[in-house]
């Protein structure tokens, strides 16, 4: 749930919340959190991403806090950092890639914010994992594309990881 209290960056900044929260524009912002599908395929994601993190040159992340915008503070499930990138307490630069999974009773339309915040701050990667559906997205500023290969890809690098696979090791627990 949102507070209807504008709360200053400052305090926002200064507090643990547990879940943490989003703070667009003096608001908190809840995160849908909490389903073992959403954080198993979390964990599976971040999982790849840290046993690749040499090869790929990248810094897997999760619920970290990235300043979108002056006023706006974004908590993705799973943020990709490259390796040469500073290890500031918040990002407040352009991750490599930022993905979101959906809960339960989440739709794309309700992640499209979120994904325009991470866009206008300059992400070029944006990846949607739907648990409950089975389907990946690729998320732009035009919209979201359904993975058609079952492979989630940054063109231009060796990053590619296999829905099926994820999916697979989620029917295992």
């Amino acid at each position: 749930m949102a507070s209807s209290a504008v709360i200053p960056v400052s305090e926002y900044l200064q507090t643990t919340y547990r879940p943490d929260r989003d703070y667009v524009d003096g608001e908190l912002k809840a995160r849908n959190v909490g389903e073992q599908p959403h954080a198993h395929v979390q964990i599976i994601v971040g999982g790849i991403f840290r046993q690749m993190r040499l090869e790929w040159g990248v810094r897997p992340l999760t619920e970290q806090r990235v300043q979108v915008g002056p006023t706006r503070y974004r908590i993705p499930d799973i943020c990709v950092l490259r390796n040469t990138d500073p290890k500031d307490a918040i990002v407040a630069f352009p991750p490599m890639l930022c993905i979101e999974i959906l809960s339960a009773d989440q739709a794309l339309r309700d992640v499209r914010d979120r994904v325009d915040d991470y866009i206008a701050m300059g992400v070029k990667n944006n990846w949607v994992i739907d648990p409950w559906k089975r389907l990946g997205y690729y998320a732009g500023a035009d919209g979201f594309t359904a993975i058609q290969d079952g492979l989630l890809k940054i063109h231009g690098t060796p990053i590619e990881i296999s829905l099926s696979g994820v999916f697979a090791e989620l029917d295992e627990s």
